[in-house]
């Protein structure tokens, strides 16, 4: 959608040489509840955020849901519910995420109950980071490249954060699945499409095991937007979640380690 719109802008601003924006008219979809949340193995609290969506042409301000009574259960009989410690976020108080265990969230909010499953796989070692130069067109670019062994046998699913120089670096989402490389030992690169890694820079890498729901949802967003930033928009384009009822958003169980690495 987004795509189409600048496509739209370009070729006005050609026959109207710039003197005339226009706006499209684009269908209005009803707000939707945006719960977004994770598990993990490293310990409490976990939180979970709810907001509403906005329309297209609406800022980016996702007004948050306050008063919502938000519960997330293991397969252990543990139940633990959420606190509001500020609008529109819930944080938890009792739970401790491990690998190999299913986790349900249960929220109900504006008379409508919403829940979701994930599982939290086993972890897989993050040997190290390293980095990869490449010229091209007159540049010189540095990526980070995680690197680490892939269990045989199993289908794995990964996401990277990348943080440089204590700022996360948001422009890209980087998910991974061994669906072509199971057992494989993995060199990936987490490419930045442009030169923002320079000699002395500290980066940091969190790698986290997800399950396959998360990284379906994280892979559709990240084709969606072509650049990994959330866009709660009620569109078509939407990714799939494990929320039910109509909310947009994901819960994830998964398993977080990183590493820190300086650029040479």
């Amino acid at each position: 959608m987004k795509g189409y719109i600048i496509t739209a802008f370009l070729l006005s601003a050609l026959f109207y040489s710039c003197k005339k924006i226009v706006t499209l008219k684009l269908n209005t979809a009803p707000s939707q509840i945006v719960i977004q949340g994770a598990v993990t193995n490293a310990a409490g609290p976990y939180t979970v955020a709810i907001n509403q969506s906005v329309g297209f042409y609406a800022d980016n301000s996702f007004p948050p849901v306050s008063g919502a009574i938000v519960v997330i259960s293991d397969d252990q009989g543990v139940a633990d519910s959420l606190t509001e410690t500020s609008p529109g976020i819930y944080s938890s108080h009792v739970l401790q995420g491990q690998p190999g265990h299913g986790y349900t969230l249960n929220v109900f909010t504006q008379n409508k109950n919403y829940t979701a499953f994930s599982f939290m796989p086993q972890p897989v070692l993050l040997d190290s980071v390293t980095f990869k130069s490449s010229s091209g067109f007159g540049q010189h670019q540095i990526d980070a490249v995680v690197n680490f062994q892939d269990p045989a046998g199993l289908q794995n699913d990964y996401q990277f954060e990348e943080y440089i120089n204590g700022t996360l670096f948001t422009k890209n989402f980087f998910v991974f699945s061994d669906r072509l490389s199971d057992g494989k030992y993995l060199s990936l690169s987490l490419r930045t499409d442009s030169n923002y890694l320079n000699q002395g820079d500290q980066v940091d890498v969190k790698m986290y095991c997800i399950d396959s729901s998360a990284y379906n949802y994280l892979f559709q967003l990240d084709q969606t937007t072509g650049g990994g930033t959330f866009n709660t928009n009620a569109s078509p384009a939407n990714p799939s979640t494990n929320i039910s009822n109509g909310a947009l958003g994901y819960f994830s169980a998964q398993t977080t380690q990183f590493k820190t690495a300086v650029v040479p």
